[in-house]
């Protein structure tokens, strides 16, 4: 990684400053950046693997994409809870590596893995009966059938890509993310030769269109969590963490302290991802033009948000691992250093978006109808690409704080205390059309990037504060 200039430590106590500010912040810039790049193809290859999903469902016409798009909806606020608990790993992972305790590492990995069994099955159940939810919030009776079926293939691989994730933590937080990429890669690969096999019915397979694209998914997802697996037996780099030492049973005290740290990221991420999802279900009672249109501008604005959601990662390994050494004014400037990464991309993003609509639409579909709907809605979506670049990068920088529930209360009045209630107001009762529905994402993800933001100036600007302090 590039060197870090020194931090000057002849001023009082609590104004430490590093000698030059700016060298030393694009020197930070540049470590996050090497530590988040296979991060970012990983994320980008997880979302290519929706985007390849939903173009071949849009290739087999409207219907099978709006079921795609609708199960999709329901997988998403599911998983991303998951994930969001699970994600307590690379926190405590990057603390005890900075700290040098590197055996203990290997024990809350055994102990997340129960917990991320716990969380797959118990997902895999929710999905496995989702059609009486659809019907109850009114989504088109002749979509049901199809995002049904879609789910209950989609639902096997769950309690694998958990699994995934426990060991993908583990690395990162050490500052190994390089393996990452290419299991993504792999996964990538394999479940777009299975779309086309399962969806298509190619070699004498039997065309299952939907149900086939779930089942390609899942599978990819186990096989990404077995060659992680292999991967990391094999690695002497692995070793002193001792992960696969002995077999452990689940035990109250670690399992209590990463369910405290990672159950309020996963109430977080499931407030802002259930937002999306219930936009997108909401897209769903006015017909399928709309609903294929939101999801394709949806799947392009979540294919470029991986990027600074990987710097988010990367933040928050860089920030737990100043702290695990006992350096908070390291900490500090690795969070502003990465915020300000994300800013830039962000920048990049809504710019792609505002020059370049009809191309990428076009990508996905050729119905004008769709198209013209989609279009309107990626303009919508440039503006609010800055809002979420920073309350990403803002919320991973509190991640490294181990400081996740004042993160979960913003996140929960961000997004359904504002965000929700207006898109709902100009959608349904207002009848303003698909673009002013986006308009909530705008004001709930502005709420949320202005006080994540002054939360972590707040919990940064002392070295003697804690987040149990304020």
């Amino acid at each position: 990684m590039p060197s870090i200039p020194a931090i000057r430590r002849d001023r009082p106590a609590g104004r430490f400053v590093p000698t030059k500010r700016w060298p030393w912040l694009r020197a930070e810039a540049a470590a996050t950046l090497l530590l988040a790049g296979p991060l970012i193809i990983h994320n980008l290859a997880l979302v290519g693997m929706s985007l390849t999903d939903t173009i071949m469902a849009g290739l087999l016409g409207s219907k099978v994409l709006a079921a795609v798009a609708v199960g999709s909806n329901l997988w998403a606020p599911v998983f991303l809870f998951a994930l969001g608990v699970l994600m307590a790993q690379s926190p405590t992972t990057a603390h005890l590596h900075g700290a040098g305790k590197n055996r203990e590492i290997g024990d809350y990995a055994r102990q997340m893995a129960w917990l991320s069994q716990a969380l797959g099955w118990g997902g895999f159940m929710l999905l496995r009966h989702s059609a009486p939810f659809m019907r109850m919030i009114h989504i088109e009776a002749d979509i049901i059938p199809g995002a049904s079926a879609y789910l209950r293939a989609l639902a096997w691989g769950l309690p694998g890509v958990c699994l995934y994730q426990t060991l993908r933590f583990t690395s990162e937080g050490i500052g190994h993310t390089r393996p990452m990429l290419a299991m993504a890669t792999l996964g990538l690969m394999v479940n777009g030769v299975l779309d086309y096999l399962l969806m298509y019915g190619k070699l004498g397979l039997p065309a299952l269109g939907a149900v086939g694209c779930g089942y390609a998914t899942a599978a990819s997802q186990w096989l990404m969590f077995l060659a992680l697996l292999l991967y990391m037996r094999r690695r002497p780099l692995y070793r002193p963490l001792e992960i696969f030492r002995r077999f452990e049973w689940p035990r109250w005290a670690p399992q209590r302290e990463l369910i405290w740290l990672g159950v309020p990221i996963g109430i977080g991420i499931f407030m802002e991802s259930s937002l999306f999802a219930g936009v997108g279900l909401m897209m769903g009672t006015l017909g399928t033009n709309t609903v294929a249109a939101h999801q394709i501008a949806l799947n392009y604005a979540s294919f470029v948000f991986m990027v600074p959601m990987s710097i988010a990662f990367a933040i928050s390994v860089r920030v737990g691992q100043a702290l695990g050494r006992g350096d908070p004014h390291a900490a500090r400037l690795a969070g502003f250093a990465g915020i300000g990464v994300c800013a830039c991309f962000e920048l990049l993003s809504a710019l792609s978006m505002l020059l370049f609509p009809d191309w990428i639409v076009g990508v996905y579909t050729h119905d004008a109808g769709v198209a013209r709907i989609a279009v309107g809605l990626l303009y919508i979506g440039a503006v609010f690409q800055l809002s979420d670049g920073l309350q990403t990068s803002a919320a991973g920088a509190l991640r490294g704080y181990k400081d996740t529930r004042m993160p979960m209360l913003i996140t929960i009045v961000a997004y359904w205390l504002v965000g929700f209630p207006l898109a709902w107001l100009f959608g349904v009762p207002l009848h303003l059309g698909p673009q002013m529905i986006w308009v909530g994402f705008i004001a709930g993800l502005t709420v949320a990037a202005v006080l994540l933001m002054r939360r972590f100036m707040l919990l940064s600007r002392s070295p003697s504060r804690t987040a149990a302090s304020i």
